[in-house]
């Protein structure tokens, strides 16, 4: 409820009412509302649900009580707190005026004077609550109030309250935090159960640095990069930035960030005193305390057990590397490995599909579903939860602008970009459905990559030029623009094996690299990445990432790949790795097998149980005219095979032996299983007794991919979908020995999944006619008009074995729309039966019908919870840094 303003003013009515959001915050979400009874404006600040949850709100509410008699000329009061209708508030006093993080913003350094007096304000109130019991444990510029020039600080006692509740180590657990990794303590880093008035000293002292000098005194591309720092470097001297600094004001700063709190200043009045004697220097300039490894190894494993999982991520795995490195002039940043968990209204699609990191490792960009459809969500690696990304319903393939501020994306037929600040998706050019990857380089030029070959279009817009054509027997994928955005990586891809080339784009030379490894991506510390399909392991869907040294310059090999992390899901049949790498080398990817799967029995009230015995890559299972076998591909050890499976024995019997054979249809009677198979400069269709008795046959060879759909009941014809040109479109083949092919779709917008009415008579398909995917029908295979069935969207369509309904999906959502045939076609009442989390197919249907029309044989990927994006910080750093 808390976005929603007119549920919030139904929830506080006579209360409160909202007059508009003020901002938004990792804990809460403030509104300016009137308060309806004192007749004055306050600041309402409404606790986040998922963070309600997880505390427990009368917990809390009880909590955050305790604050209320906190009266100090620079402490913001609590006014009010309560619970309506499930949505937490509490409610402050509404202060004209900034905050400090604002003035920081406009003016990044303050004045030397003021920003003394504003801390010794700051510290005023800190020593008011301390001596009250009570530690603010967030202080940071967003809450500290300036009101007429001088400080008042907000939220006192919001983040004690949220950790004396009971869902402190279940805020941990899923990522969040008390407090702000800028600001935050050592021993808030490492996880320290008792928190002392001393914590909030060095927040201050964080915050005063970032007064004088612009920025805080640890900073990373992530809330781990800066933890690790926390806890192992020395802030820069102030003075050696700005000579004005009094040394004074310097020293007390330097005491106050101490990393043990016995170091630092005993109380916050001590801090401010400091800050007003000329004569005040710090018992050191100080030096890190010496340590010896085995003690810090030894504390770090001691604290092991109640640190949360993704702080000792940054910190403590990484003790050794630090050591080895630390006696160099320029030591690297500890290598961090940490996962990321999404928080419960965010469905990550199965798997999840793709995955982008900005230019500066700072967020990354993901494909989610939202209400049925894809849509991009952004998130900042140091924030708790994503956002969706307004604008981007049916999104796929994000890449980053070199700014890091704009997204490109595919949505439909179009490549469009959207600023990550807010407005309008904007378009850039019409594309093929296959599209294979784009970049964008700092001369707002876009390459992308289809069935064509790379593709380039000028980032404000325009028509695509061809770049570099495809070879007849190869197709190039994942460009990405090297340095200087004259030389491009691509993957090229033989129908068999992956292997990185560059394209010179002056010349359009390319320079191909004897390796085996898809979606290359650069790092600036000298090396290409690429993901190594794993045999015997899951096949297509788990890799290793591996780094290979690279010389951009010269495009040259310089030594052999080096393992990074296995694990990486790579995707079934697109065979993109969900990963993606920023410009220095942070890391972020899909972790884990999600691929193996079951067939499952699903009724129309969603209710499923499984039919196949093992789990394998299942992928378009078909039944039999008969219903006793399903026909399904079958992923594994790096190719793809039909095999049968028997429904009464459940046994599964593998028909095919192409290693590249996929998407069965069954011929009407049921004796042939008709298939696709790679073939020079294309796929061809091919078709094998069903029990095996002779190998496959060649049955349709002509240019371009051909894939089967359905066959008429006398046999004499079969629905296919053809690619050819860069355009999908539905298409019919005569079955006698003159194989006569007509294409019956011939639009600009692509159009497939085509099947068939159990007469023969009719053909449902996908279409993009209306800018997004919707069912139509039209008479197969002869002309005439076409209807439209879906109308909020719709993919793999499936005429059901009566006649009488064409079932559809909408995301998650299975469809049904009740349709009428007898002369022409008309459609009927469209409605929801069920929602499943059953595995998709691009441009195809994964799931059959029984003949009674009652029940559907889809596949249900096992493990989908247990997925998470893992992120991998300082990698590249340490791999390239010499070791004594």
């Amino acid at each position: 409820m808390s976005g929603n303003t007119e549920e919030l003013n139904v929830a506080l009515s006579g209360r409160y009412r909202i007059e508009r959001e003020l901002g938004a915050g990792g804990m809460a979400t403030v509104y300016l509302a009137h308060d309806v009874r004192h007749d004055r404006r306050v600041a309402l600040k409404v606790l986040r649900p998922e963070l309600s949850a997880i505390l427990g709100a009368q917990r809390f509410l009880t909590e955050i009580k305790t604050t209320a008699n906190l009266q100090h000329p620079h402490i913001l009061s609590l006014f009010d707190s309560g619970e309506a209708d499930g949505t937490v508030f509490y409610v402050m006093p509404y202060v004209e005026g900034e905050t400090l993080r604002d003035r920081i913003k406009r003016e990044h350094q303050l004045p030397v004077e003021e920003a003394v007096r504003i801390a010794r304000e700051v510290l005023d109130a800190l020593e008011y609550a301390h001596k009250q019991g009570i530690v603010h444990r967030d202080i940071k510029p967003e809450n500290i109030l300036l009101h007429g020039g001088h400080a008042m600080v907000a939220d006192f006692g919001i983040a004690l309250a949220a950790s004396k509740t009971d869902g402190n180590s279940r805020m941990t657990e899923t990522g969040m935090s008390l407090g702000t990794p800028h600001y935050m303590s050592p021993e808030q880093a490492m996880g320290e159960r008792e928190i002392t008035p001393k914590a909030d000293i060095y927040a201050l002292g964080c915050v005063l640095y970032e007064m004088l000098t612009a920025e805080p005194p640890f900073t990373g591309a992530s809330a781990q990069a800066i933890f690790a720092r926390v806890l192992t470097d020395e802030p820069r001297s102030i003075t050696m930035q700005r000579r004005t600094v009094p040394p004074n004001v310097s020293a007390a700063v330097n005491m106050a960030l101490q990393k043990l709190p016995a170091d630092r200043f005993a109380t916050a009045a001590q801090f401010a005193e400091a800050l007003g004697a000329a004569e005040f220097t710090s018992p050191a300039t100080r030096a890190r305390p010496a340590v010896s490894r085995a003690l810090l190894e030894a504390s770090l494993a001691q604290r092991a057990l109640r640190v949360a999982p993704w702080v000792l991520a940054a910190a403590g795995i990484a003790t050794s590397t630090w050591f080895a490195t630390r006696e160099t002039d320029a030591p690297p940043a500890p290598v961090a490995r940490f996962a990321i968990r999404f928080t419960p209204d965010v469905a990550t699609g199965n798997p999840i599909q793709v995955i982008a990191v900005s230019p500066d490792g700072s967020r990354i960009v993901f494909v989610g579903l939202a209400g049925g459809t894809t849509q991009l969500y952004t998130r900042t690696l140091d924030n708790v939860a994503p956002s969706p990304v307004p604008g981007t319903q049916g999104a796929g393939s994000p890449f980053f602008s070199p700014d890091g501020r704009h997204v490109a994306f595919v949505a439909g037929s179009r490549l469009l970009k959207v600023a990550l600040a807010g407005g309008p998706s904007l378009p850039i050019a019409d594309v093929s459905q296959e599209f294979r990857g784009g970049t964008w380089n700092e001369q707002d030029t876009i390459v992308y990559a289809d069935d064509r070959g790379l593709m380039v279009v000028p980032s404000a817009g325009g028509k695509p030029a061809l770049l570099l054509a495809a070879d007849s027997s190869s197709t190039l994928r994942w460009p990405e623009f090297l340095p200087g955005g004259k030389t491009l990586l691509v993957g090229i891809h033989n129908g068999a094996f992956d292997r990185p080339a560059a394209v010179t784009i002056a010349n359009k030379a390319v320079t191909r690299f004897d390796i085996v490894g898809g979606n290359p991506h650069y790092v600036r510390q000298g090396f290409m990445t690429l993901a190594m399909l794993d045999e015997g392991t899951g096949g297509l869907s788990m890799g290793t990432l591996v780094a290979v040294p690279f010389d951009a310059e010269r495009l040259r090999v310089l030594g052999q790949a080096i393992p990074v992390t296995d694990s990486v899901q790579v995707g079934l049949v697109s065979r993109a790795a969900k990963l993606g790498v920023s410009r220095d080398g942070a890391l972020a990817f899909a972790a884990g097998i999600v691929g193996r799967a079951s067939l499952v029995a699903v009724n129309r009230n969603g209710a499923s149980r499984e039919v196949s015995s093992e789990l394998r890559f299942f992928a378009n299972p078909r039944l039999s005219p008969d219903g006793r076998r399903i026909a399904t591909g079958v992923f594994a050890g790096g190719g793809s095979d039909i095999w049968i499976q028997d429904v009464a024995s459940r046994t599964l019997t593998r028909l095919t032996v192409d290693r590249d054979a996929q998407r069965p249809v069954w011929t009407h009677d049921g004796r042939r299983v008709v298939f696709d198979r790679a073939a020079s400069g294309g796929r061809d269709l091919a078709w094998i007794p069903a029990d095996g008795s002779a190998p496959a046959e060649s049955l349709l060879s002509v240019p371009g991919d051909q894939v089967a759909a359905a066959s008429t009941p006398d046999g004499r014809t079969l629905a296919i979908r053809q690619l050819v040109g860069g355009r999908r479109s539905v298409a019919s083949v005569s079955m006698d020995s003159a194989r006569v092919l007509r294409v019956l779709t011939t639009s600009d917008f692509d159009a497939h999944s085509p099947t068939l009415s159990p007469d023969g008579r009719w053909v449902a398909y996908v279409s993009l006619v209306s800018a997004r995917s919707e069912v139509y029908v039209r008479p197969f295979p002869g002309s005439g008009g076409t209807w439209q069935v879906s109308t909020d969207g719709g993919t793999e369509p499936r005429w059901s074995p009566t006649g009488r309904e064409i079932f559809f999906r909408i995301g998650d959502r299975m469809m049904s729309a009740a349709v009428r045939t007898e002369g022409t076609f008309s459609r009927g009442e469209v409605r929801e039966l069920f929602r499943s989390t059953a595995a998709s197919v691009p441009n195809g249907t994964n799931y059959d019908v029984t003949r009674d029309g009652q029940t559907f044989i889809m596949v249900q990927p096992k493990n989908v919870d247990d997925q998470n994006v893992v992120v991998l910080l300082n990698w590249f750093d340490n791999a390239r840094r010499p070791r004594k």
